[in-house]
């Protein structure tokens, strides 16, 4: 799920970047050290949407660079059990396969997916292929999965998702448009 947060950083700058374009270079600065990174509490952080306050900056003896208290707005995204997410199959194994769902990694085991898959390894490469082999989950194909379970480290989450419900799987191949 998308969330829009207000955060909170020290910024650190060097004084060759003092002057006149100095919030365009702090606002370059925050948004080169948050957009793309993940904490466990908040997930991934997608864009800096809003600059709320840049403060004002205190000088560090002896270094001479300046901290700034930086206030703004972002768009986080943070999975939850039991969300259903559209990903794209990344790799499949016999145990199961690996999907993505932008920076969230999902495995979806073997025992998740429908009984009448079965795991083929074809002219195609590794596959699950439904009992009257009208649909095929390949590599690059898109899925619909329910997060089942969820791991949180500090930077990195990972989640376990089942195609084993109604309305969940394959949406369309890597060759469908």
């Amino acid at each position: 799920m998308f969330f829009l947060l207000d955060m909170e950083r020290i910024v650190t700058l060097p004084p060759q970047h003092f002057g006149s374009g100095l919030r365009d270079v702090l606002h370059k600065q925050l948004v080169r050290e948050v957009e793309g990174t993940c904490s466990g509490k908040h997930g991934y952080i997608v864009s800096v949407t809003k600059i709320t306050d840049s403060g004002k900056g205190r000088v560090q003896v002896g270094t001479g660079k300046a901290t700034f208290h930086m206030k703004y707005q972002c768009v986080a995204f943070r999975p939850f059990k039991g969300e259903v997410l559209d990903c794209v199959v990344t790799q499949i194994t016999k145990l199961g396969f690996f999907a993505d769902a932008g920076p969230f990694a999902i495995f979806v085991s073997s025992s998740l997916i429908p009984d009448d898959y079965e795991f083929t390894s074809g002219d195609q490469g590794p596959c699950f292929t439904s009992g009257d082999q009208d649909v095929a989950i390949v590599r690059n194909c898109e899925v619909r999965v329910k997060v089942v379970g969820i791991r949180v480290d500090a930077t990195e989450i990972f989640g376990i998702g089942t195609i084993k419900e109604d309305y969940l799987g394959v949406l369309g191949g890597p060759d469908m448009s």
